[in-house]
């Protein structure tokens, strides 16, 4: 397959250049092209002659996208719009990631792909809206949710806490926000797999299992060999500007359905410690 990577540069852009060895791909950075430049978009996507695009650029501070939300719709969602209309008139098909934050977090079991989205931050409202336009451009387009990504080359995470924690005795971490952790190493996989496998349609792509912040603190300084001790605080104690939902676990149902499963996120913790090593 000829494969563009648009957001080579960012985290899980890396882990799929790094992973991505048995097809031609390209990628992409923004020192290339800024996705909300259409013709230019449209120009080095052409140049590339691409099978498959795969949307890994995005505006990710959540905070941030909450304080500015202009730039951010113009990433997002504009963004996207321009990039699936480049693949739309090569005729390749459009991987686009989207985040568990299209959810309202009030549900008390993991959401499936058709629950209605219900977004609380502006992050969260520019992928549910550029979701709904990137169908009705692109209608066998495969839109994988994620969500709490992390991996190595990057901010993330369980790089702060491992940066915290060497300075600190303690630390304080949110313990009522639920979701699933997701190595971008095991993201990249599995999105090489829907590619191979024509997927379309909305799937849900996170290492198995779930955990609050505070769980997710606790293995990253355990498997660390660290002795900085993880304490668990509410939302209210630790205030962000853009709220973020208090469940957002997203069912695999579909993703098995295609036959891909993905290792669990504590197995990934100790992966991406083995990989941080100098």
């Amino acid at each position: 397959m000829r494969v563009t990577i648009v957001g080579a540069s960012g985290l899980l852009g890396r882990a799929l250049m790094r992973e991505w060895s048995e097809d031609a791909v390209t990628g992409l950075t923004s020192r290339d092209a800024d996705i909300r430049d259409a013709k230019r978009v449209q120009q080095v996507v052409k140049e590339s002659r691409p099978e498959w695009v795969v949307l890994a650029a995005a505006c990710t501070d959540v905070d941030g996208c909450e304080a500015n939300p202009e730039p951010a719709f113009a990433v997002n969602r504009d963004g996207a719009v321009n990039v699936a209309k480049a693949a739309g008139e090569l005729g390749a098909r459009l991987v686009f990631l989207s985040s568990d934050y299209v959810f309202d977090g009030t549900k008390a079991a993991p959401y499936e792909t058709d629950d209605a989205s219900n977004p609380q931050s502006v992050y969260g409202q520019t992928k549910a809206e550029a979701e709904i336009r990137l169908q009705e451009l692109i209608p066998d387009c495969c839109i994988a949710r994620t969500s709490w990504l992390f991996g190595t080359g990057g901010k993330c995470f369980p790089d702060t806490i491992l940066k915290l924690a060497a300075s600190r005795p303690a630390l304080d971490v949110v313990n009522d926000q639920r979701g699933c952790p997701t190595y971008a190493l095991d993201l990249a996989r599995a999105i090489m797999q829907l590619c191979r496998k024509n997927a379309s349609g909305i799937v849900h792509v996170t290492s198995a299992g779930d955990c609050t912040w505070f769980e997710f603190a606790q293995e990253i300084v355990r498997r660390a060999g660290l002795a900085t001790t993880v304490r668990p605080v509410s939302s209210r104690q630790m205030a962000r500007p853009a709220p973020r939902p208090a469940y957002s676990v997203l069912s695999p149902a579909r993703l098995h359905a295609l036959g891909i499963e993905m290792p669990s996120w504590r197995n990934a913790v100790q992966r991406y410690l083995e990989e941080r090593q100098p």
